[in-house]
């Protein structure tokens, strides 16, 4: 799965072929060397430990335990206010909105390179957080995606947020994904390893500062991404909620609550 496009659906799993049987191990204790050394080592010589030596060693194990156990979940690190660390949701979080939980989580501080679509005019459609949308020019820059499984996943979830310089500049970025989204109907991607996928897609809504549209997988057993866009100051940020099934109202809620973090 990349950040630059869709995911297609995933596909059925091989089956992995078993393990060769381990040959049998040679006793050690055989070995007339084995037991000499091991009358040798000094832990052999060793007393049983007194209780005194037992109870603390358990007081120690327990306190560790309490100390583990209090550490802070692994929500990513602490971020300052106003960044675009900042804008994008934590896996907890983002599970929350989508109704499942999502395991895996993958980063990018920069847009990926554009992907290779038929036609070439899709390539906007095919790859909106690439770098034919997020071209040069923006400040900061962050896209965070999020599965249920690395392998074979049932819903991925992508927050892309893009900064620049001026709000002018952000709307010419913008401007230049919605036309590109409009431009195109239908397009084939290509996929890693030579293989290629066709989507369609369709403008579900759109004004000023604002883009819906649905990327769905042809013969994909209802695979889709529900796709939202917001223009906020000087700030294009992304959602992206692909399943079988309508993700467009998290999708929906995701973006909103993102444009609500921007300063």
């Amino acid at each position: 799965m990349t950040h630059e496009a869709e995911p297609d659906r995933a596909g059925a799993q091989g089956v992995q072929p078993a393990s060769p049987p381990i040959p049998p191990q040679a006793d050690p204790r055989a070995d007339p060397r084995t037991r000499r050394l091991r009358l040798l080592h000094p832990l052999h010589s060793l007393r049983p430990l007194r209780p005194v030596v037992l109870a603390a060693l358990v007081l120690v194990v327990l306190i560790g335990g309490v100390v583990w156990w209090k550490w802070p979940a692994a929500d990513g690190p602490r971020v300052v206010e106003g960044t675009v660390q900042a804008t994008v949701f934590t896996s907890r979080e983002v599970s929350e909105t989508v109704g499942t939980t999502l395991n895996t989580e993958t980063r990018m501080s920069e847009p990926a390179p554009s992907t290779r679509t038929d036609p070439p005019g899709c390539s906007v459609a095919v790859g909106p957080a690439t770098t034919v949308v997020y071209q040069r020019g923006w400040t900061a820059f962050l896209s965070v995606v999020h599965q249920d499984s690395d392998t074979a996943a049932e819903h991925t979830v992508t927050q892309v947020v893009g900064r620049y310089a001026t709000g002018a500049r952000a709307g010419e970025v913008f401007g230049a994904l919605a036309e590109g989204i409009d431009a195109c109907t239908s397009a084939v991607r290509s996929t890693p390893g030579g293989g290629a996928s066709r989507w369609t897609y369709r403008v579900d809504r759109a004004t000023d500062d604002t883009l819906a549209w649905t990327a769905t997988q042809d013969r994909g057993e209802g695979w889709a991404c529900y796709r939202e866009a917001r223009l906020k100051a000087s700030t294009v940020l992304q959602t992206a909620v692909c399943q079988a099934g309508d993700g467009r109202p998290a999708s929906r809620a995701l973006a909103d609550r993102m444009a609500g973090r921007v300063k």
